[in-house]
């Protein structure tokens, strides 16, 4: 069985209240009430075949709606998540309008067993957080990513 891989790109900008991040929450009816844990770097899955910066690029068209900013991407090498999926990210220092996000949509059964297939959103909210916050709210294995970007910060 092939690993499940992930890439993704975690936006950062420099704020009055210090180093925010950009984190989206995870759409559907398994998190629609969850906070804790609830938000994630914008990211997606990847085949073996496809170069993870590549992925990174194209799951963050898929997931907000727009497109990857330019800049210094900064790699923040990878984590194992809970479900085994390894994670990999790299940070670049952009701002953006959390409104103009347009997310893509996944369909799934809901309610389980029912036979009804239900279109949700990828991500129901995107929203800049201090690092102290994102701490709070991001999937565990992600805040790895966190303590890794504040040695690139001002």
């Amino acid at each position: 069985m092939t690993q499940k891989r992930s890439a993704g790109l975690l936006l950062f900008r420099h704020t009055a209240d210090g180093t925010e991040v950009l984190l989206g929450h995870m759409g559907g009816p398994y998190f629609a009430t969850k906070d804790a844990g609830a938000w994630s770097v914008p990211k997606g899955e990847y085949e073996p075949d496809e170069p993870a910066w590549d992925a990174a690029r194209r799951e963050f068209r898929e997931e907000l709606g727009l497109e990857p900013p330019d800049g210094e991407a900064i790699p923040l090498g990878e984590v194992r998540q809970t479900n085994g999926k390894i994670v990999t990210v790299w940070a670049i220092e952009a701002d953006l309008d959390p409104a103009t996000a347009v997310p893509g949509t996944f369909r799934m059964e809901w309610p389980p067993r029912s036979g009804r297939i239900q279109e949700f959103p990828e991500l129901d909210r995107v929203a800049w957080y201090t690092l102290a916050r994102a701490r709070d709210v991001i999937v565990p294995a992600q805040a790895a990513f966190l303590d890794r970007l504040p040695g690139h910060s001002p």
